[in-house]
């Protein structure tokens, strides 16, 4: 029997790897009686959910909403009102471009209990598995986390400091604006020599890192059809792939992820 007021559970899926799933997130998901989910939750994460669990997809693309954000919110507390357990799971981290400060925010007013499990963020997973660290003491002394989506038309961000040296700058839902992402930086002093990778679809058996530099990516990703979940990454650091990849040549080799995690969760 249901209680009279349910729980929202708002879970970090992480970047595509089921196996960077934290016990936590694993826990909440077998518990949870609906499941309210991103388009960046990939199929291998939502096998792990119980059959009985209902599912609620919210996904969203640029300019397609399934459901606009103010109605993801109302959902939640909609459902938690009910007396449901709900598991809000999103890709990456739920605080890190994911909007869980908002959602978070219409729970607490409405007075609805909460959980908040951290998540492997993309630009941590992805950087990883292609072999680019974000930090390096010879080569950059800071990493920045900064949106590449477009608002109003326009991407209004601080290029200046996104150009200073010895850093290594992130641009999450970038791929439609890496040219202009890539063409801002020279204008405001980052040399064309810069290095740069995207790394798509990181942490799956899909992966594809494109590398390059600020000055020729865009022009090597004209012809190279590149679909989201992309991940741009600036900086020096993005020189040592060649030597530190490993993900890649692993792909092929027999991964034991999916057992592991069921082992674990059963």
């Amino acid at each position: 029997m249901q209680s009279s007021v349910g729980e929202v559970y708002l879970v970090g899926a992480g970047p595509g790897d089921p196996e960077l799933l934290t016990l936590k997130a694993l826990r909440l998901m077998k518990q949870a009686d609906v499941a309210v989910y991103d388009r960046l939750v990939g199929s291998e994460i939502l096998e792990l959910l119980e059959p009985c669990i209902e599912r609620i997809f919210v996904g969203k693309e640029p300019d397609r909403h399934t459901l606009p954000q103010n109605d993801i919110n109302r959902l939640l507390v909609d459902l938690a009102l009910q007396g449901k357990k709900v598991l809000r799971l999103k890709g990456g981290d739920p605080f890190i471009f994911g909007r869980g400060g908002e959602e978070i925010e219409t729970l607490m007013a409405a007075g609805v209990r909460f959980q908040v499990v951290p998540g492997v963020t993309a630009a941590a997973g992805c950087a990883a598995y292609a072999g680019i660290p974000l930090t390096h003491r010879d080569y950059a002394q800071a990493c920045v986390f900064v949106t590449g989506h477009l608002k109003d038309g326009a991407l209004d961000l601080n290029w200046p400091m996104l150009a200073q040296p010895r850093q290594t700058v992130v641009f999450y839902m970038g791929l439609k604006t890496v040219s202009q992402i890539c063409q801002k930086l020279r204008e405001h002093g980052v040399m064309d020599t810069m290095p740069a990778a995207l790394v798509v679809q990181g942490t799956t058996r899909q992966q594809q890192v494109h590398a390059g530099t600020v000055a020729d990516l865009p022009e090597k990703l004209q012809s190279a059809g590149v679909r989201s979940p992309a991940l741009l990454i600036v900086g020096e650091v993005v020189k040592l792939r060649p030597q530190l990849e490993w993900f890649q040549s692993n792909a092929e080799s027999d991964q034991p992820g999916d057992g592991a995690i069921r082992r674990l969760s059963s």
